[in-house]
Parts: C-alpha cells; sequence; structure tokens
C-alpha cells in the first residue's frame, strides 16, 4: 500500500452541455487551473460512452472488455485526476443507465454528454502523486510518493 495525507484545496464547479466530451473538458479545466490532484464527482447524462466493463483478459496484459453505451441516458460516477508525463488525466467510474440496461466501469475514448453533465472537482493540495507506466499491466497506474 502506498497513501499520503494532503488538504483541500479549491472546488470547481462545471456544466457541460450537449454533445461536450467529459474527459476532454475535465482536461482542459485541470490544465487550466493548474490541478495536479483531484477528486471528481459527475452526474447528469451521457448520449454515448465506450465503457470498460471489466478485463477480457489478464495476462500477459490487461485487455480491457468494452462495452457501448447507446443512450441517452443517466450516469453519476466518481474519479480522480493525477498527472502522467503528458499532464492531468481523468480515471472515472460510473454507473450508466437507461430503461433497464445498466453499465457500471470506465467510460473512455469520446463520451458524449447528453443535456447536461455537472461536474465537481475538489482539489487535493500537499500530495506528491502521478500516474506512471507499469510494465506487468500495460497501464499508468498511481504512484503515490
Amino acid at each position: 500500500m502506498e497513501y499520503a495525507v494532503g488538504k483541500t484545496g479549491r472546488v470547481i464547479a462545471a456544466r457541460l452541455f450537449e454533445g461536450e466530451d467529459l474527459y476532454e473538458s475535465v482536461h482542459e479545466i485541470a490544465r487550466a487551473e493548474n490541478i495536479r490532484a483531484a477528486a471528481v464527482l459527475i452526474t447528469g447524462g451521457f448520449r454515448k460512452a465506450d465503457v470498460i466493463v471489466g478485463p477480457k483478459q489478464e495476462h500477459p496484459k490487461i485487455i480491457g472488455n468494452r462495452k457501448e453505451f447507446a443512450g441517452p441516458g443517466e450516469v453519476l460516477g466518481v474519479g480522480t485526476i493525477y498527472c502522467d508525463e503528458e499532464g492531468p488525466k481523468l480515471h472515472i467510474h460510473s454507473a450508466i443507465g437507461k430503461n433497464d440496461q445498466t453499465i457500471v466501469g470506465c467510460p473512455r475514448g469520446r463520451v458524449e454528454t447528453f443535456l447536461i453533465l455537472e461536474v465537481t472537482i475538489i482539489e487535493i493540495k500537499g500530495l506528491s502523486a502521478s500516474r506512471k507506466p507499469d510494465e506487468a499491466s500495460g497501464l499508468n497506474l498511481l504512484r503515490i510518493q
């Protein structure tokens, strides 16, 4: 286990509009506000999303099992922002649904907003943490120094 203790910094509230991409929008805010570490909450709607719903393969490298969500539908999610070599990166897991279809997983690729997506970013100050490549899994994983 690795852990560190930080303090709450700024709290940023954002509204994404119809068709806007979750990842592009959150990364834009994080870069503009120099957010290096944060908790992220979302609530609202997705028009469409490509969702990782667990591993299709674990060895020798993890390959995600993808499921497409074709909305519009409802979403709530919780995630984090930590930086890698390229800058701030969002990692979020969400419950997404419409009618009797429910998907829980990690939305990836282009994640389009349906009507409105409320995003709350809670900055964490005083941490030395980043995403670093993990050779065994093939993923960029959180490392706390």
